[in-house]
């Protein structure tokens, strides 16, 4: 039986294009989720950054891996039908934790997130990955955008370095440079949401946000899980998340004990 929130289509949609929109993942968990963000914005992480070069305006705050230590992430997650959803989107019987991400983009915050594609900063590769990129607040112009179809493409995305705008890595023969996708005329998906609603993309699926141009503020949490295929990767530098001390090796599924199933037939 397919979950409550989806249909065929978004499972057929999600294989061919990378993304799709699940609406009301956590619109139950909305309210816990808002707490979880300012707990994490009071109390920040060894990962917070502020995205903003001098003299730009406006607060582009983000951190992760933070879901261990507050109590709101942890319960939401749990709570919610994210590891359920997961599962049918990926086509895997089980689900693993792999990180949580807070993005906040204060009111007048006009600089974008960057196209970028996750895939190339982690140690984790697989074809059965997914992110929800979830909204805390109505998002009309300030939303997720998508390029559908390009976790097919034969070659990764060079992964930079937000602020200083430099490879993330020395190989970058390996990568095809960024895109851009509005000037090259790209399936761009984008989505006016409601507070609690998701878009599920690919690890390998291009993406980026537009800038918060509104009179009010763009909180969004984000739940990055993993499949039945998903094994630990070199990498030719440390990674985003570092995960440091984690003692994996190539071809290793991650640790369960640092990534828990949410998901586990087995169990």
């Amino acid at each position: 039986m397919t979950h409550p929130l989806l249909t065929q289509d978004h499972i057929d949609s999600y294989a061919r294009d990378g993304v799709v929109l699940v609406k009301g993942l956590f619109k139950d968990q909305v309210e816990q989720l808002r707490a979880g963000v300012a707990r994490n914005m009071a109390e920040p992480g060894p990962y917070a950054a502020e995205n903003l070069k001098e003299g730009e305006g406006g607060r582009f705050f983000d951190d992760y891996c933070n879901w261990t230590r507050i109590p709101e992430f942890q319960e939401a997650i749990k709570a919610s039908p994210a590891a359920a959803v997961a599962a049918e989107l990926m086509g895997s019987k089980s689900v693993q934790m792999f990180h949580d991400h807070v993005l906040v983009k204060e009111p007048g915050t006009s600089k974008p997130t960057p196209w970028h594609q996750d895939s190339p900063y982690y140690f984790v590769e697989g074809e059965q990955t997914v992110s929800f990129w979830s909204p805390l607040d109505p998002v009309r112009n300030a939303s997720l955008r998508c390029v559908a179809g390009s976790h097919l493409w034969e070659k990764p995305v060079l992964p930079t370095r937000w602020l200083a705008e430099t490879s993330f890595y020395p190989n970058d023969d390996d990568y095809m440079q960024v895109p851009d996708p509005d000037a090259e005329g790209m399936d761009i998906r984008e989505y006016e949401m409601e507070p609690g609603d998701a878009v599920a993309f690919n690890y390998k699926t291009l993406h980026g946000a537009r800038g918060n141009d509104s009179g009010t503020r763009r909180r969004a949490f984000s739940l990055r899980l993993l499949g039945d295929d998903a094994r630990y990767v070199e990498r030719p530098g440390p990674t985003s998340p570092p995960f440091p001390g984690h003692d994996m090796k190539e071809g290793q599924r991650l640790r369960e004990d640092w990534f828990p199933m949410l998901l586990d037939p087995a169990s």
